[in-house]
């Protein structure tokens, strides 16, 4: 236990700065207030960051309290070198969301930024929870407000649509994670001698320990792959992220390129609770990945819209992910975490680049834009520098990440391996061909003639993400040091 409950005063200030937002109507604006509290996950991600011991690869800062006695269910949190970072990344990113949205969370700003406090309070959660049901709570907590985000304040035509669409395919694929978990517990039961419902545990580090009959090993890591590839989302599963990046408010659609929740899952739970299955079909996850790598790759190139190109960019490097988990080694892991994390800052930064330019010009569609770096040279350099960065470029915090992977995919899966060096090169070629049809030429449309450059608040954002790559770009062990332990045990459990 943890002298101080940090992970739970993390949680806590989320929604504690959403009540207020309701309890101080014409005090303070509601963007004033949820920056505040923002600010406060951010310092208090620091926190727990600080106190955490690297040398260790067990759960740090744990707290815990009974919550469901009956079913020996309990609220427990705690952190590791695999999701401590998670935190901070996340914190930060809410934090450029709110910012992002500064001007344009009309009409209801009272709600929007109360339901943006409580998605976050709900998606850290999801990286703190070390209970199965706990995290199956955060988890599905997680899709309300982003229902109601995208229904009232989408760009789209269809956002009601692409909301209920979301929604009901998150839900659904929630449905084999709660048989996964279910399945976990009543092995504990059985292994454990105690009968139900005494013997039933859903604590994670008590079901990383019970082993498991090789069918109910297969059972699990089925359902929880197929819950959590939905959310990633994994190829052929991805049909609602164009849809949500096309309709949903740009700003807001960071989080889901900037968080992939579902690939999380799959490191957290799927492979280290059915290591020998996750090993069997590791030709389905190697599969996989290298199909939505090409597939994601050679997509964006046909598209014709910022927003699209961004939502294949991020199916095709969620390819290289599933590699990554899939090479089964430490260099992969590693590589695969750092890659995850890079994506807060990357893909999370270059949708709040077209959120800001969106804001400015009314569209992200190429035919709308063009010579907007004339306008707008400070906003274009953000998007060519993100875009690098998402590219691998090094010096970025992208190229020690994306060379992890490849050199562990070279050594498992040589195939792959190439892929991954082919891919590469078509991300280069449809960042660079829409964004010099985007930001260079002729002006020829008067919103773009008359857009002004990036404000203050937006650049101190930017500013910041963009130092945040150089350094890591530049400093890899930062995190690959802190994350190296708990890799290491999690590529033990496999052996």
């Amino acid at each position: 236990m943890s002298d101080l409950p940090l992970l739970s005063a993390l949680l806590l200030v989320y929604p504690a700065g959403a009540a207020l937002i309701w309890l101080m109507p014409g005090r303070l604006p509601p963007r004033l207030l949820a920056t505040v509290a923002n600010g406060l996950g951010v310092a208090l991600s620091l926190a727990a960051l600080a106190g955490f011991d690297r040398t260790r690869t067990d759960f740090q800062l744990l707290e815990r309290g009974e919550w469901i006695h009956s079913l020996n269910i309990h609220y427990a949190l705690g952190v590791d070198g695999i999701s401590v970072l998670f935190l901070p990344a996340t914190a930060l990113l809410f934090l450029g969301v709110t910012l992002a949205s500064w001007n344009s969370a009309r009409p209801l700003p009272r709600l929007y930024f109360s339901l943006l406090l409580l998605q976050a309070g709900a998606t850290l959660g999801v990286f703190a929870a070390t209970d199965t049901m706990l995290f199956f709570l955060f988890w599905e907590l997680s899709l309300v407000p982003f229902y109601f985000l995208v229904s009232y304040w989408g760009v789209g035509p269809h956002r009601g649509y692409a909301a209920t669409k979301y929604t009901l395919i998150m839900f659904g694929g929630g449905v084999p994670l709660l048989f996964g978990f279910l399945i976990l517990a009543f092995n504990h039961a059985a292994f454990s001698g105690a009968g139900l419902p005494g013997g039933l545990s859903f604590d994670l580090a008590t079901l990383l320990r019970t082993p498991m009959p090789d069918d109910a090993e297969l059972a699990v890591f089925l359902l929880l792959f197929l819950g959590f590839a939905v959310k990633t989302p994994v190829y052929p599963l991805h049909m609602w992220l164009p849809l949500l990046a096309m309709e949903g408010p740009v700003a807001a659609v960071a989080l889901l390129t900037g968080l992939k929740l579902g690939a999380y899952g799959l490191i957290r739970f799927a492979v280290p609770l059915a290591p020998d299955a996750a090993q069997e079909l590791h030709w389905l996850l190697a599969g996989l990945g290298v199909i939505g790598l090409l597939y994601g790759a050679v997509t964006a190139l046909a598209q014709t819209n910022l927003r699209a190109m961004l939502a294949y960019a991020s199916l095709s490097h969620v390819g290289l992910v599933l590699l990554g988990i899939a090479a089964f080694s430490a260099q992969g892991i590693q590589g695969a975490v750092m890659l995850l994390l890079n994506f807060t800052l990357v893909a999370g930064g270059l949708f709040l680049v077209t959120a800001f330019l969106r804001h400015r010009v009314g569209s992200t569609d190429i035919a709308a834009l063009g010579g907007a770096a004339r306008t707008m040279p400070v906003l274009a350099g953000f998007m060519l520098f993100l875009g690098l960065a998402g590219m691998g470029l090094p010096l970025t915090s992208g190229f020690p990440a994306e060379f992890l992977i490849l050199a562990a995919t070279l050594k498992a899966y040589p195939g792959a391996g190439l892929a991954i060096l082919f891919a590469m090169v078509l991300g280069a070629a449809y960042f660079l061909d829409l964004y010099r049809r985007a930001f260079f030429g002729p002006v020829t449309r008067d919103a773009v003639a008359h857009a002004e450059d990036l404000l203050p608040r937006e650049l101190a954002v930017l500013l910041l993400f963009a130092a945040i790559i150089l350094v890591l770009g530049l400093f890899p062990a930062l995190v690959l040091d802190l994350i190296q332990p708990a890799c290491a045990a999690w590529v033990a459990r496999l052996e």
